[in-house]
This record gives structure tokens, sequence and C-alpha cells, in this order.
């Protein structure tokens, strides 16, 4: 894994912490359990995880790594390609499948595909990210 992506990563899990829509435990590391998401729409999500890179209006950004506008983006066409994104990750993008489920990825690449300047109306289903899925 090249710095960058390792960066990204690490910064998504330390955001997936500090926020209050995961799951929290009382361990001892003081971080709770940020292995799940308790958001379950689409734009709870975007807010939770998405917008700290992709930005709140979906512009994109460019720092510790590019993270490309989702805003007006003609490869959210497909929706094949968005699924595999959020679920595998690729370069800075990290791998999210294991913080959400079927029914949170298909919410939130729904989400997406239908705001933020986006009108792509064929909805993901489950079935979509489960084939998806490693």
């Amino acid at each position: 894994m090249n710095r960058i992506t390792s960066f990204a990563a690490a910064a998504a899990v330390a955001a997936l912490a500090a926020f209050p829509v995961f799951g929290q435990s009382s361990d001892s590391t003081g971080f709770g359990d940020a292995s799940k998401i308790q958001a379950r729409d689409g734009a709870g999500i975007y807010a939770a995880i998405c917008r700290g890179c992709h930005m709140p209006q979906a512009v994109g950004a460019v720092g510790a790594g590019n993270y490309p506008a989702l805003a007006k983006n003609e490869k959210l066409e497909g929706g094949a390609y968005p699924v595999f994104m959020v679920v595998n990750g690729q370069r800075a993008m990290p791998p999210l499948g294991s913080y959400l489920d079927d029914e949170q990825v298909a919410a939130v690449v729904n989400y997406i595909r239908t705001n933020l300047g986006n009108n792509y109306t064929d909805a993901v289903t489950v079935k979509d990210v489960q084939a998806a899925r490693p």
C-alpha cells in the first residue's frame, strides 16, 4: 500500500470513530466500535463518511490525495462503478464494504446518483452490491 492510500485509509477509519452515527462500545482504546455505521439513509451515510473527502457539495478536493467530484459525475451513470468503489475502494478511496452492509451501500450509492447534481434514476439494488463483494 502506498503512502497516500495508507494515509487515506487511516484517515477514513479515524473519521469513522469520530462520528456519533457509528456504533460505540466501551473498549479501552477510547475510540469505540467503528466497525459498523448506524446511519441507514443515503444522505446520512454521505454526511458521515463521504463528505470529509468529497466535500459537502461533492465538488471533490486535492490534498493528501485526489478526491474526485461526485457532483455531475458521468462515471456514476452505471451503478456498478460506484458500488464497486464503495465496497472495494481503489487508490486513495478506502474500501468501505466492511463498514456498510448491502442496504447501506445501495442507499449511499443511490443518494449520490440521484442528488448532488446527478440524475441517474435506475436504482442500485442489494443484489448489485452483493455481486460487487469479493
